[in-house]
């Protein structure tokens, strides 16, 4: 499933991000992350097991390892508003909440979705360098014929420590800019209350 995964998004051009750490996996899952590659390995270390043990734990238990910490990982809130884009502002605080949760809950859903079963792939941090909006972590997903996916990591530092703001497929194609793109289509068509239904309909679905 994740090699299937991997080239059909390849092929489109965008990545999904996500996001999780299993209690079982390690203790410091509320602890602050020191750096950006420190937030990836957990991330990778995370889906590693959930993959290896993705059959076992079928759909659900999947998001039940995975959902409880990805604003860990990630910083959701600063990822749904880049998503929205200026028509965040036009939101109230209920609204903006709603949002951001059913965002939350449809990043966790997919990575359960996507991580489900493991067929000898490597989850590999490979570097980190600068750019003008702030630390990039570089890493590789080899896939079970051999061949590399590049994926890099926009890092934010919150008070949760480093966080994952973005990600990038080859360093160039934007996870947050694509999101933007569907996201105002669906405003313009439905509002925010059909974005909030579609997020969790989206989630529902994928957990099914």
């Amino acid at each position: 499933m994740l090699t299937r995964w991997l080239k059909s998004r390849y092929a489109r051009g965008a990545v999904v991000a996500g996001f999780a750490l299993s209690l079982a996996l390690t203790g410091s899952a509320g602890a602050r992350a020191d750096n950006g590659s420190d937030t990836v390995r957990t991330l990778y270390a995370t889906l590693l097991q959930v993959m290896q043990n993705g059959p076992s734990l079928g759909a659900r238990g999947r998001y039940e390892q995975i959902e409880p910490v990805i604003g860990r990982v990630f910083d959701v809130p600063l990822m749904t508003r880049l998503a929205v884009g200026p028509s965040w502002d036009n939101l109230g605080q209920a609204q903006q909440q709603q949002v951001t949760e059913a965002f939350g809950r449809y990043i966790a859903a997919v990575y359960a979705e996507r991580f489900d079963s493991y067929a000898g792939e490597q989850l590999q941090v490979t570097g980190e360098e600068n750019s003008a909006s702030g630390p990039i972590v570089l890493s590789q997903i080899i896939k079970s014929d051999g061949e590399p996916v590049h994926i890099n990591y926009l890092m934010q530092q919150s008070g949760y420590g480093w966080q994952i703001a973005d990600v990038y497929l080859n360093g160039t194609i934007s996870e947050m800019a694509t999101r933007r793109s569907e996201f105002d289509s669906i405003l313009r068509s439905q509002g925010v209350d059909g974005l909030i239904a579609t997020l969790n309909a989206k989630a529902t679905a994928l957990g099914a």
